[in-house]
């Protein structure tokens, strides 16, 4: 039986999110927290806390014991942006995306 945590609207681009998804893709549970403790990138914070939060449905499911759990799809798609505006001369203002 398979467990899923999805993370949505997290403060961070894609392909940053993806190369620590890609270090991690494939690792048992246990070795992907201990990886992501200690890795210097940002986006680490968010995955180890998506991997939690799968761990924790699979203990509320009684699917699988946490310490036989692995990690066999991860993936990151791309949010909504985030629109700013940028004044501009004479009153104008340009949409930054």
């Amino acid at each position: 039986m398979e467990s899923r945590a999805i993370l949505r609207y997290a403060r961070i681009t894609p392909r940053k999110a993806r190369r620590v998804i890609d270090l991690i893709r494939g690792k048992s549970a246990g070795d992907a927290l201990l990886s992501l403790r200690f890795m210097p990138y940002r986006g680490a914070r968010f995955v180890e806390k998506l991997l939690k939060s799968a761990i924790s449905n699979a203990e509320q499911k009684k699917a699988v014991n946490p310490e036989e759990m692995k990690i066999v799809r991860a993936f990151v798609d791309q949010g909504p942006t985030m629109k700013r505006i940028e004044p501009r001369a004479m009153g104008r203002a340009n949409i930054i995306r």
